[in-house]
């Protein structure tokens, strides 16, 4: 892939002198409301904001209400049929066999308001972009965004309209042609990587479960998008079981060294949750410390290649209580430029809160899980030597050659020795 020469986005504006980091938030995210039954449950954004407060995170930070999504905005990813289509759902009776536009599913039950609730996501992840293309952010933060797997013509995986993609899109119209967007969610971007599958300005990278044990089954490490965009689809699978120390390894020796040879002017990041060793529709076993460490990883690569500019946005994650207010709140902390340590005990009247709506709960008791973070740094694969921990090393091995696997796959077409642990 040849590099070309990139534009130099907006630069900030005077309206915006000392206003560093935005935080996007809303009542109206918690519309978002599948079925009782269903996983992804409105409570974890709510308990979420509700702990940050808690914690004196947000004393003194002005939220920003976004407005809905319009049709101009939507049709930049879907179709006016599908559009269309979630504007005048209803919630059926029964679930059909073969839903149309994916509606009705098991996965994307329609509920009221649809297409208002799936609209106001995409306007939090617009709003984002457009405080740091106006310059009036440099950090921006929509922890009910990050719906990735929503295409064109369809819902999928419990995302109606696919807010990362629109706002990608969104923000090469508006003065950005080189960005980077990274998926770290337990499940594969594939939305995303699809929509900018043949597009060289937008480099997609993908850390997840391996794709022969986790649906949507793609993210192979051979996806490398097409045409002139090929290097710029990067995937890395990672077999179940992996813990922090082998899935950071795995982050630093692929996505550092490709985001450095694209040279973004913003990075765009999914930052799903479900990657957690707790979270009862995956394999992974990350904890929140690991959580923390990737989120801190990715607004340092912003610091580092596109001057600051990071917009950060939630994703998946089902652990209501104990994982997703945690994390996100480290992930509002990230953003906003500070630091909660992770040994840092949960205020008791944030206990008492989350007892009293979900007494079956079990809250828990610090901002982190004790987790190692401690990581190899890239060496090459068989480089770490044992660790006298057998099934570590295993894992460890595991990771190293899906690491290889996607480093032979595109850093050859970004530029980069794939044999040279250097890159």
């Amino acid at each position: 892939m040849a590099t070309a020469p990139r534009r130099e986005p907006p630069a900030p504006t005077s309206s915006g002198a000392g206003r560093a980091e935005t935080v996007i938030w809303t009542d109206r995210f918690l519309d978002y409301a599948w079925t009782a039954e269903h996983p992804m449950k409105p409570a974890r954004l709510k308990f979420t904001m509700a702990l940050a407060e808690s914690l004196g995170l947000l004393d003194g930070v002005e939220l920003l209400e976004p407005s809905p999504a319009g049709l101009p905005e939507l049709l930049r990813i879907h179709t006016p049929d599908y559009i269309d289509a979630v504007e005048h759902a209803v919630p059926p009776v029964g679930s059909p066999v073969a839903p149309p536009y994916g509606l009705g599913s098991p996965d994307n039950p329609v509920f009221p308001h649809m297409h208002q609730a799936a609209s106001t996501i995409v306007g939090g992840t617009l709003a984002a972009a457009r405080e740091i293309a106006a310059g009036r952010a440099v950090r921006a933060v929509s922890i009910g965004g990050g719906m990735h797997h929503a295409m064109p013509d369809s819902a999928s995986g419990f995302c109606v309209y696919n807010d990362p993609a629109v706002g990608i899109s969104w923000l090469l119209d508006h003065g950005f042609d080189r960005i980077a967007y990274i998926d770290v969610d337990v499940h594969h971007g594939d939305g995303v990587q699809r929509a900018f599958y043949g597009d060289p300005r937008v480099l997609t990278i993908s850390l997840h479960q391996h794709p022969a044990t986790l649906w949507p089954n793609t993210g192979w490490p051979d996806e490398i998008g097409a045409g002139a965009a090929e290097g710029t689809s990067i995937n890395l699978p990672l077999l179940p079981g992996t813990r922090d120390a082998q899935w950071l390894r795995g982050f630093h020796a692929v996505v550092p060294g490709a985001v450095e040879a694209f040279r973004p002017q913003i990075v765009v990041s999914q930052c799903g949750v479900d990657t957690h060793r707790e979270d009862p529709l995956a394999d992974l076993a990350l904890t929140v410390d690991g959580q923390r460490a990737a989120f801190r990883a990715m607004r340092e690569l912003a610091d580092r290649h596109a001057e600051g500019r990071w917009l950060a946005l939630g994703g998946g994650g089902y652990g209501l209580v104990r994982v997703v207010p945690r994390a996100w709140t480290h992930l509002l902390a990230t953003t906003l430029g500070r630091s909660i340590d992770p040994a840092t005990p949960i205020p008791q009247g944030w206990i008492d809160r989350v007892r009293a709506e979900a007494p079956q709960a079990d809250p828990p008791r610090t901002m982190g899980d004790g987790g190692d973070i401690a990581y190899r740094p890239w060496d090459g694969p068989g480089g770490t030597g044992e660790t006298g921990d057998a099934q570590f090393d295993r894992a460890q091995r595991a990771v190293d050659l899906a690491v290889l696997a996607t480093r032979r796959a595109t850093f050859g077409l970004l530029g980069l020795d794939p044999e040279d642990p250097r890159d």
